[in-house]
Order: C-alpha cells, then sequence, then structure tokens
C-alpha cells in the first residue's frame, strides 16, 4: 500500500512540474471528426505537438506519412537547403484536384505568352472556374517555431477531417502549405533549446533557453534573413520557393511569424498609411474584411490580439509583402514567442502550445475566410493584372533599357532576377541610339512596361525619394539595377527600337578559352564580377600573378588592345606549377572570363610585362570577427560574398578568442557592424599592434567609428548631440515623439558617391559614380589629409529610399570609404554596407579589392 502511494505522489509531482500534452484534437475546431485511418503527428513523432520542439526530419518524415495515408495530401521537393534539408511543398486537395493540377495551374497561368483576344476570355472563363488557391507558409525565421509545428496540425485536420464541408471545400481549393521555409535555421534553434531545456518546466525569462548564442536560428546557413530575400532571391531556398510560387498564382498568402514574448498577436492590416503606394486600395479592403475572420475566432478563444499598428505593407521582399505586388493578398502573423518551452510574461504564462495553437485558430481562419470571399479574391486577382496595360500607358515613358558592356555577369545576374519574377527583358536585335548614345545588341536589354509584372517592375526599377510616411519597418530603397550597378534608363520613343521576340533567358554556355599555342603570357581584365574568383584560384594552385597598375597596350590576335590599371597578367616564365596552363584553362572557362595570350613582353604602348609598375599579388587569409554583439546578418553578407561566391576561404573567429589567436598568419581581419565596446582593450591593442607590422584590417559602419577610437582609423565621425541638432525640436508635443526618432534614422536607402577610379581599391570600376546602401546614420567626416578618400557622397547623394532632407545635406560631400596607411599595414573603412543582402554587386567588390590590392596604395596619414 505504501509503495503504490510512493507511485501515486511521483506521477503527481511529474504532472505538476511538466505541461500537461494536448492530443492534437485539442487544437482544433470541436465537434470535428477525423479519418482514422490518417495517421496524427502523435504517430509519427512519438509525442504531442508541443510536448516537446520538432526537428525538420522528424516534420519532413510526418509530412511523408500524412501523404502515404491521405488521398488528399501530395508532397513536392522543391529543392535542398545549403546544408541538404529538404524543401517541402504540401499540396493539399480532394483527390481529383490533385490528379489534374498541372491542368488546374496551366489554366490559371498569367504569364504565358501573348495569344488572341478570343483565346484570353477563354482563359479568364477557365481561370474563373478554377479553384481557389490558398498558400500558407511558417518559421521563415527559424527560431519562431510555433509555425511549423501549426502546420503539421493544420495538414492533419484537412486530410483527416471527414465533414461534408470539408469535401466540398477542398473539391474547389487548392491549399499549399510551406511547413517549414528555413529548415537550417529551424533545426540550429532546435538544437539550442533541445540542450538546454531542463527535466522540469521553467518559465524563468534569464533561462539560457530563451537566449540564443551568435549566430541565432533566425537566420538560414548563410545567415541571411530569408523574410527580406523574396524579391531579391541571393539564397537558394527562395530561389527554389519561387518556382512554385509563380506557378501556383496563390489568391491568398499566409505568414506566419513570432515576436516579443510580452506581446499578444497581430494581424494584417498594418499600419494603412506605411502600405506601398503601388498596393491597390483594394487589397487592403480584402485584407480588413478576412481581418474580421481572425478576429472572430480568436475572440471565441478568448485571445489577446491586435491590429493596424507596428507593422507596414512596404518593403515587397518580405512574405507578407511579395504577394501584394503579384495579385494576392499576403497577411503577416505575429504570435509572441516563448522562444522555448514556456516563459512568463506580462500576459501570464506563455507555453509554445498556446503558440501553436493560435498559428492553427488563424490558419483556419485564413481559409475560411477565404473560402467565405473566394469569388472577390478571384475578381481581384484577375483585376489586377488586366489593368497592367491600362496602368503601362498612362505612364509617361514605356520602359528601362539596361545596358552593361563590360561585365555580362552583373547583367545576366539582373536579367535572372527579373526572369524569376516572371519579368521579360528582351535583347535588342540592332543598334539603337537615345539621346546621343549608341546601345550595342549585346549587352543591351529593353523591359517594356506593358506586360502582365507592370507593378513588379515599377517596385524595382522606382528610385521613389518622397513618402507620405517617414517611419518604415525595413528598406525604404532597394531599386535592383541601382544595387547591381546596371544602367537602366527610361525611354519615350520605341522606334528604331529593334527586338529579338523571344525574351532573356539564361545563357546556356560561355565562350571557352583555348591554350593551343605557347605563349609567353596571359592576361584577364577585372572589371568581370567573378575575376577575383579566378585570381584567388589561381594563387590557391600556387601560379604567379602580377597586377598592372598602368595602362598599357599590347597585340591581341593581330590588334591593339588597351589594358587598363588592374588588369592581372600571368607571365609564363615565372611559373613553377607545372600544370599552371591546363588549370588556369578550366578556371578561366568556369567563370566565363575571357583570357588573352601575349606572344612578347614588350608592349606597344605604355609599361612592359616585366615593368615595376606590374606589382606581384599574394593569397589572403582572411579573419572575420564575429561573436555576441557582433551583427550577424552583415557578417552573412561577407561570408556569402567571399566564401560563397568568390571561394575565398574565410576564418570566423568569436572576439573573445581572439586575444588567443596568433594573428601573424592571417593577411587581412574583417569587422562588420556591431558593439564592439565588450572588445576587451588587450585585443584592440592586439589587432593595433598587428596592423602596424603590415596587417589589414577592413570595416563596416560601428566597426568604423570603434576603430577611429582605438586610433587605428584617422578619421573623424559627427556627433550623435550633432545629429540631434539638426532636427528643430521646438513646438513639438509627445504624439511628434515617433515622427522624430524617425526623421532621424535612416531605414535602408541608396546613395550616389563618387569613386576615385584611379585607386587601386577601385580596380575594376569603370565610371566614377557608384550607389552604395546605407542603413544606419553615422557620418564619417571628409578627412583633410589628400590620397585618403576612396569614396564620397555626391552634392545631392540620395537617390532612392527616405532619408530626411537634414540627414541627407549633412551627408553631401562627406567621405563613404577611406583608407591610408597604419605602420606597414592598412586601414580601410566605410559607413556603407558593402554586399548588403548579397544582391549589392555593385560595391561588393570593393571588398575583394581590399583583399588582394590593400598593398597596393600607400597612403600614410599624418
Amino acid at each position: 500500500m505504501l509503495l503504490i502511494r510512493i507511485i501515486i505522489l511521483s506521477i503527481t509531482l511529474v504532472c505538476s512540474a511538466k505541461l500537461i500534452a494536448m492530443p492534437v484534437q485539442d487544437y482544433l475546431p470541436t465537434g470535428s471528426q477525423f479519418n482514422s485511418k490518417i495517421s496524427s503527428p502523435r504517430h509519427s513523432l512519438g509525442f504531442e505537438i508541443g510536448q516537446r520542439h520538432v526537428r525538420h526530419d522528424q516534420l519532413k518524415s510526418y509530412f511523408y506519412q500524412l501523404a502515404k495515408d491521405s488521398e488528399r495530401v501530395s508532397i513536392t521537393s522543391m529543392g535542398k537547403t545549403p546544408q541538404q534539408r529538404e524543401q517541402l511543398l504540401v499540396t493539399i486537395s480532394s483527390a481529383k484536384n490533385l490528379a489534374n493540377l498541372s491542368t488546374i495551374l496551366s489554366d490559371r497561368d498569367i504569364f504565358s505568352q501573348k495569344v488572341s483576344q478570343q483565346k484570353k476570355q477563354s482563359d479568364k472563363q477557365k481561370a474563373d472556374s478554377a479553384p481557389l488557391v490558398i498558400w500558407l507558409g511558417y518559421s521563415v525565421h527559424g527560431d519562431e517555431i510555433s509555425g511549423a509545428n501549426a502546420a503539421m496540425i493544420v495538414a492533419y485536420y484537412l486530410a483527416a477531417n471527414t465533414d461534408e464541408k470539408m469535401a466540398e471545400l477542398l473539391a474547389n481549393t487548392v491549399i499549399v502549405l510551406e511547413p517549414s521555409i528555413n529548415p537550417d535555421g529551424m533545426d540550429r534553434f532546435v538544437n539550442w533549446v533541445s540542450t538546454y531545456r531542463n527535466s522540469t518546466d521553467n518559465s524563468d525569462v534569464n533561462h539560457i533557453e530563451h537566449h540564443q548564442d551568435w549566430v541565432t536560428g533566425r537566420t538560414n546557413h548563410f545567415w541571411f534573413d530569408l523574410n527580406r530575400d523574396w524579391l531579391l532571391l541571393s539564397q537558394q531556398e527562395s530561389q527554389h520557393r519561387l518556382t512554385y510560387f509563380h506557378q501556383y498564382q496563390p489568391h491568398v498568402v499566409g505568414d506566419f511569424h513570432e515576436m516579443g514574448h510580452n506581446s499578444s498577436y497581430f494581424f494584417q492590416p498594418g499600419i494603412q498609411s506605411r502600405t506601398h503606394p503601388l498596393t491597390p486600395k483594394r487589397n487592403i479592403e480584402l485584407t480588413t474584411t478576412l481581418a474580421t475572420f481572425h478576429a472572430a475566432a480568436l475572440d471565441k478563444q478568448k485571445r489577446l490580439y491586435y491590429s493596424e499598428e507596428n507593422f507596414d505593407d512596404f518593403y515587397y521582399g518580405k512574405g507578407s509583402t511579395y504577394p501584394d505586388i503579384n495579385g494576392s493578398i499576403g497577411i503577416l502573423f505575429e504570435q509572441a514567442s516563448a522562444r522555448g518551452m514556456q516563459q512568463e510574461t506580462i500576459n501570464g504564462l506563455l507555453t509554445l502550445e498556446f503558440s501553436i495553437q493560435n498559428h492553427v485558430t488563424t490558419s483556419l481562419s485564413t481559409i475560411n475566410g477565404a473560402w467565405k470571399n473566394r469569388e472577390q479574391l478571384k475578381q481581384y486577382r484577375s483585376e489586377f493584372y488586366q489593368q497592367s496595360d491600362k496602368l503601362a500607358k498612362q505612364e509617361n515613358f514605356a520602359g528601362y533599357l539596361l545596358h552593361e558592356s563590360k561585365d555580362n555577369f552583373r547583367l545576366n545576374a539582373l536579367l535572372s532576377k527579373l526572369a524569376q519574377h516572371k519579368i521579360n527583358a528582351y535583347p535588342l536585335n540592332a543598334e539603337f541610339e537615345y539621346r546621343d548614345k549608341k546601345y550595342q545588341k549585346n549587352n543591351s536589354y529593353y523591359v517594356p512596361l506593358a506586360q502582365p509584372q507592370f507593378r513588379l517592375i515599377q517596385a524595382l526599377f522606382n528610385q521613389q525619394t518622397d513618402f507620405k510616411n517617414n517611419t518604415f519597418y525595413d528598406v525604404s530603397g532597394w531599386t535592383m539595377p541601382l544595387a547591381m550597378n546596371i544602367e537602366s534608363i527610361q525611354i519615350n520613343r520605341t522606334r528604331g527600337l529593334k527586338l529579338v521576340n523571344q525574351a532573356w533567358t539564361q545563357p546556356t554556355q560561355f565562350s571557352q578559352n583555348s591554350t593551343s599555342s605557347p605563349a609567353y603570357g596571359y592576361i584577364f581584365e577585372w572589371h568581370h564580377f567573378l575575376a577575383p574568383k579566378l585570381l584567388n584560384n589561381l594563387l590557391a594552385n600556387n601560379i604567379k600573378a602580377r597586377v598592372a597598375t598602368k595602362t598599357f597596350t599590347s597585340v591581341i590576335n593581330g590588334k591593339n588592345k588597351q589594358f587598363k590599371a588592374g588588369s592581372i597578367v600571368i607571365p609564363a616564365g615565372i611559373q613553377k606549377n607545372p600544370d599552371w596552363q591546363a588549370t588556369l584553362l578550366e578556371a578561366s572557362n568556369s567563370t566565363g572570363i575571357t583570357l588573352d595570350s601575349i606572344s612578347t613582353g614588350l608592349t606597344m604602348k605604355g609599361v612592359d610585362i616585366g615593368s615595376s609598375s606590374l606589382k606581384p599579388i599574394s593569397k589572403a587569409k582572411t579573419l572575420l570577427l564575429g561573436g555576441s554583439g557582433i551583427s550577424q546578418y552583415e557578417a552573412g553578407e561577407v561570408r556569402f560574398y567571399l566564401d560563397e561566391t568568390l571561394n575565398i576561404p574565410l576564418s570566423i573567429i568569436d572576439h573573445a578568442q581572439l586575444r588567443k589567436v596568433d594573428l601573424s598568419s592571417y593577411t587581412h581581419i574583417i569587422l562588420v557592424d556591431g558593439n564592439y565596446q565588450h572588445v576587451s582593450d588587450h585585443t584592440a591593442k592586439q589587432l593595433k599592434q598587428w596592423a602596424e607590422q603590415g596587417g589589414v584590417i577592413v570595416s563596416q559602419k560601428r566597426a568604423s567609428l570603434w576603430l577611429a577610437k582605438q586610433e587605428i582609423l584617422q578619421a573623424r565621425f559627427v556627433s550623435k548631440e550633432h545629429i540631434n541638432q539638426l532636427f528643430d525640436n521646438d513646438n513639438l508635443s509627445y504624439q511628434d515623439k515617433e515622427d522624430l526618432a524617425s526623421s532621424k534614422r535612416i531605414a535602408g536607402a541608396i546613395f550616389q558617391v563618387e569613386l576615385d577610379i584611379s585607386h587601386p581599391l577601385a580596380y575594376g570600376y569603370q565610371q566614377k559614380l557608384l550607389p552604395l546602401f546605407r542603413n544606419s546614420n553615422l557620418i564619417m567626416e571628409h578627412p583633410k589629409q589628400p590620397f585618403v578618400t576612396l569614396a564620397q557622397y555626391t552634392p545631392a547623394p540620395l537617390m532612392s529610399g527616405y532619408t530626411d532632407k537634414n540627414l541627407v545635406n549633412r551627408l553631401a560631400h562627406n567621405a563613404a570609404i577611406v583608407a591610408h596607411n597604419v605602420g606597414k599595414g592598412r586601414v580601410i573603412a566605410t559607413t556603407e554596407v558593402l554586399a548588403f543582402r548579397g544582391y549589392w554587386h555593385g560595391s561588393a567588390k570593393l571588398l575583394a579589392n581590399s583583399l588582394f590590392f590593400s598593398k597596393i596604395f600607400s597612403a600614410p596619414y599624418k
């Protein structure tokens, strides 16, 4: 008897210390009946949803089991993440719809080639009678995990529900789930919280379970925020998804997130004055209509929620806004996050189960609301694209002409992004003269406004600088041609413009180099985006290369050709690697870079090949400083550009470990934005000594400010007090507080600088004017010392996005990038973000130049 009492007492204590797991039915509407042959998540996982955190492989296994059990469920593999996790797309509908899915989707395709008016009318009738399409995407931020868990419950509900109304809905609706948009970040987070979860429940907000290390699960493998990449498409996860997004062309898109633990629940609409002007007002009206369904569902459960605050619909690169510029209704959902199993909040105990249930509730209210308003949603999408030609005719120009004569890689990268967004760009079929400039057919393309994606074209090319509301949740300027540094002009006449009928498609192969005859040496020019990749490959294979610091002319294939400073020369006579020619050929062909062979070291004009003006180049060994306080986003951008794009090895070391590292083996250290106040004095002294002995430091934003305080960088910065003095504080009431703070911010805009293209760090740049991205109000004064400034702002620098005129005027003429000697070493510092979000190809090369040409220049600071 005593033993029985002890056992009962033990069970009681365990139950009181553990949250009691909810069976899947408790997350779902009461009274639902389910097919017992359909596996619930518990049967696959071995535990209930919300009882512990689910790994991606477990989530994947459940969905494959569900597809095996139910004829309503189909699984598509969209591709794999950088860490080789599968990106799942789950389509749920009636068996008949799934069997005819390809036909259903093709009948709705508004991006097909131009056809007769009769066929257009037929296609419209098919589209009107086609099923409603709802897309629900979960946990794009891997540590906002309640969404991925909710996806399993929603899928089970749709697959197993035996109600006749469900059968009717699925017969007329295609529901698409992306259960984990960020699998790599998801597992990073799950591993963290599972490692630090205690055996007993712990709701202490200070517990390590709730505070991830650097880097967090929010980001993907390359530490990018995938919820900013829908428009930019720098990451493979986004590229994989977009193919299917445009295939399904959904009417409604749900985007499920988490926010701070002391919040409640948010659903859109957001702040209407901060909606992008290209988004139709009807979009907001339909979003508001659907919001009544979310409110009713949450009211029924007595849940706290809010709308029309905090969040906006301006930047089109997010999961809830990209649909808005593509004829869909995008809806953001934000749930207060337990960021683990449970946390104490101002609203009481917040559990993972509670968070999951809210997302399940609004997933179902989205489906219900869309179903009840299906005719309005279909009509909206149809009219959205029908208006394109009419809107295009209202503009005072016909389209955009794109041109880049020197670097096909950047040009093709831009054209590829346009094509992925279903935007047609047509090659010129003959030379075109416009405003006294001739555009050659092999490097110029025309993007007409009159095509279905009219609004998206405007969103990508627009250079708006005036706004009704100056508060932005994210960036306000993202103009893609500026980011790629591709010439883009509006043309108002097409007379004489001859185009190829077929829009641009990705080239399948590059022209191939050959080394059939012996050569004195080889040359390749530095203007190609992948030139640093080729050079690094050669240096890694012990192939000796030199950079020309002066212009010269050599005979190439019987004709004189001028090579500018920055051209890379590979002389045959100094090579020691017996396979150097084969390696050079393979490496150059893989990058699509043309090799010019020379038969003599004697040039026709300028310096000869044996001149001391051709400087030897050494392989860089680069260290990136990371750790607590350092921006994981900027670190990820540098990592992605150097490691992934250029294949340049990059060692990442936590700043707390730096004092234990022998820095003498490194040539370069990169410091991105972050709070460096916690970096020890010993580490700062160590860095300064290393630089004075010959090391090179490259810095961005607050890292540059910190280097100046350590007297490593000789630069002066505008103080916060001075920034405050730029703004009139008189006659302000309390309600003006937020507007004033917004005026002092630069959330993300594009500025023009003048580049010193004679400087070795600017090798490869043809034009002096360069667009740079800036997202801080940190301003570096223009140095009085000559030869130190690599880039400075033009007199009227704002090109795209919002920045208060006081800050624009203060930036004008000041320095954007400076570089000078530090003893035997160098420091190269900027207040900008050179490789912003992986698509800013225009300025990214400055980072590579800092690795290879940092010792080519000398600018002592006196």
